[in-house]
C-alpha cells in the first residue's frame, strides 16, 4: 500500500505535530507518523506532565507557609497516587488534544515506526504500523521530528534499571516518594525533579560535574538560585566527577571524585539527567549517506539536510532542546517549503525552568556578551523592591538586563523568582523587535505587577531606577 502526500513528518511531539498542522493550513497533503502517543516526550512524558507534579509539589509547600498570610489548613498530608494519577491525566487530555487537532486539519495519522528508503524528490517512507503490517509513504518533503531521549552511560551504571535508578520517565511514575533522592545533573531537568521530590519532603542532594548549576544560566542568577534551593533543603556537589552509580539492597550508591578526593553518596532513588540523545537509529539514515554533527542532523539555516528532500527539526537537529524552539522551526521550515522567502529563525529563544524560584532567560548572558567584545551596560531589580511580589510573599529574586553600551540594544534577559516563566516573554519580544533601552524605558508597565521589576532592570542599567 503506498500513498502520496506533499509533505510526511516524522514524530508527533511538538515540533512535529505544529509542522503538520502549518502544512495543512497551506494547503499541503499532509501525513504524520508517530510510533508512541501524539504529543511525542513533551506532552506524554516532559513539559506538560512535569508542570502537573511540579504544581502539586507547589501547593503541598504553600500549606506549610500559610500562617504568614493569616490562614491555617490542618495537618498537611499527600496522596503520591493521586498527586502521580493527575500529571498522567493532564498528559492523556493533552495527546487527546493533538489527535483532535490532526483531525481537524485532515492531516493523515500513521500510528508506527519509520524507516527512510532512498527515493525521489524525497526518501520514502515505510512504517511498520503498531497493528501489524506496513504502510509506504511518498512525498515531496519528509520532515524528522523524532526528537531525543535521555542520555545515558550504561558503563558507570548511569543508565535506569526499572527500579532505583531513574531517567525523566521513571521519575514521573514511581509507586512511592522516595525518602532520599540523587539527582545527577544539573541543568532544567534536573533541577526541576530536585524541585518537586523535595516539595514533598524528600532529602535530595544534585550532583554537578561543572563548577556551578544551571551553566547555561547567567553566573549570578546560578549563584542565586544554589542559595535559593539549599535554603529549601537541597543539597549541591558541584565539581563532581562521577566515577560509578551502582545499587545495593538499600538503594544506590555514588562514587564521586571531588577536587582530586574520592566521595560516596548514598540515597533511596537516583534519577539521571545528564542531557539528551538524538533519535537517530534504526531509521535507515546511515543508508541515505545523512550527516550528522555530534550526534545531530545536520540542518541548513531552513532545516534542510543534505540528502535531497529531507529536513529536520527541534530537538534531533540539535540544540537547545527546547519544545517552543521545535514549533518555531518546524513552522518556518515548511513555510520555506512552500515557497515563503525567509533568512531563517533570528528571534532569540527563551529558556525556562519551572522550579521553586523559577528562573528564565533570553539572549546573552553578561559574560557571553562581554566575550563577543561588547561593551556593556547592566541592571538589576530585586522583586524585594517590588510592590506586588510583597504583598504576595514572594520577594526572592530579580531581574538582570544587559544592554549594547554603544548602541543601547538589549542583549539579553535573565530572571529568578516566582512566575518569571510569564514574564521573560516581555524581553524576548522586546529583543526580536530590536528595542533600545528608550523603547523599554517608554513602554508602560502596569501597577502593581511583578512585570514592573522588568522595566526597573532596564532603568537600572542606565542609573535612573526608582524604587532601589
Amino acid at each position: 500500500m503506498t500513498d502520496a502526500f506533499d509533505v510526511v513528518v516524522i514524530g508527533a511531539g511538538p515540533g512535529g505535530y505544529v509542522t503538520a498542522i502549518r502544512a495543512s493550513q497551506l494547503g499541503l497533503a499532509t501525513a504524520i507518523v508517530e510510533r508512541e502517543a501524539l504529543g511525542g516526550i513533551c506532552l506524554n512524558w516532559g513539559c506538560i506532565p512535569t508542570k502537573a507534579l511540579l504544581r502539586s509539589g507547589e501547593v503541598y509547600d504553600q500549606l506549610g507557609r500559610l500562617d504568614p498570610y493569616g490562614l491555617s489548613a490542618g495537618e498537611r498530608a499527600y496522596d503520591f497516587g493521586k498527586v502521580i494519577a493527575r500529571s498522567r491525566a493532564v498528559a492523556k487530555q493533552l495527546s487527546g488534544g493533538v489527535a483532535f487537532l490532526m483531525k481537524k486539519h485532515k492531516i493523515t495519522v500513521v500510528d508506527g515506526a519509520a524507516r527512510l528508503e532512498k527515493g525521489a524528490p524525497a526518501p520514502a517512507v515505510v512504517v511498520a504500523l503498531k497493528d501489524g503490517g506496513e504502510r509506504r509513504l511518498t512525498a515531496k518533503s519528509v520532515i524528522l521530528a523524532t526528537g531525543a531521549r535521555a542520555r545515558t552511560f550504561p558503563d558507570i551504571g548511569l543508565a535506569p534499571d526499572g527500579d532505583r535508578v531513574w531517567t525523566y520517565r521513571e521519575a514521573m511514575v514511581p509507586a512511592t516518594c522516595p525518602s532520599s533522592l540523587l539527582v545527577v545533573g544539573s541543568g532544567a531537568i534536573g533541577i526541576e525533579f530536585a524541585s518537586f521530590y523535595r516539595a514533598l519532603g524528600a532529602q535530595v542532594t544534585v550532583v554537578e560535574a561543572l563548577p556551578r548549576i544551571l551553566p547555561v544560566e547567567d553566573d549570578e542568577v546560578s549563584a542565586a538560585a544554589q542559595k535559593a534551593f539549599e535554603k529549601r533543603g537541597i543539597n549541591f556537589r558541584v565539581g563532581a566527577k562521577v566515577t560509578r552509580l551502582a545499587t545495593t539492597k538499600a538503594g544506590v550508591t555514588l562514587d564521586l571524585e571531588v577536587g582530586g578526593k574520592a566521595e560516596t553518596l548514598q540515597a533511596e532513588r537516583a534519577i539521571v539527567a545528564v542531557g539528551i540523545a538524538a533519535n537517530v537509529e534504526d531509521m535507515g539514515l546511515e543508508a541515505l549517506g545523512l550527516k550528522l554533527e555530534r550526534g545531530h542532523v545536520a540542518t541548513d539555516v531552513h532545516g534542510a539536510t543534505n540528502v535531497p528532500g529531507l529536513y529536520a527539526i527541534g530537538d534531533v537537529a540539535g540544540p537547545p532542546w527546547l519544545a517552543h524552539k521545535a514549533m518555531h522551526e518546524g513552522v518556518h521550515c515548511v513555510e520555506h517549503i512552500a515557497g515563503f522567502p525567509s533568512a531563517g529563525l533570528t528571534a532569540p529563544i527563551p529558556g525556562c525552568t519551572y522550579s521553586t524560584p523559577q528562573i528564565a532567560s533570553v539572549g546573552l548572558t553578561e559574560a557571553a556578551a562581554k566575550a563577543g567584545g561588547r561593551e556593556v551596560r547592566v541592571g538589576r531589580f530585586p522583586f524585594r523592591a517590588n510592590g506586588k511580589a510583597i504583598a504576595s510573599g514572594e520577594v526572592d529574586g530579580f531581574v538582570k538586563t544587559v544592554f549594547d553600551a554603544a548602541t543601547g540594544a538589549l542583549l539579553g534577559a535573565h530572571l529568578i523568582g516566582a512566575e518569571v516563566t510569564e514574564m521573560v516573554q516581555g524581553y524576548a519580544l522586546a529583543i526580536t523587535l530590536e528595542a533600545t533601552e528608550a523603547e523599554l524605558f517608554a513602554t508602560v508597565f502596569p501597577h502593581p505587577t511583578m512585570s514592573e521589576a522588568m522595566h526597573e532592570a532596564a532603568l537600572d542599567a542606565y542609573g535612573r531606577a526608582l524604587h532601589i
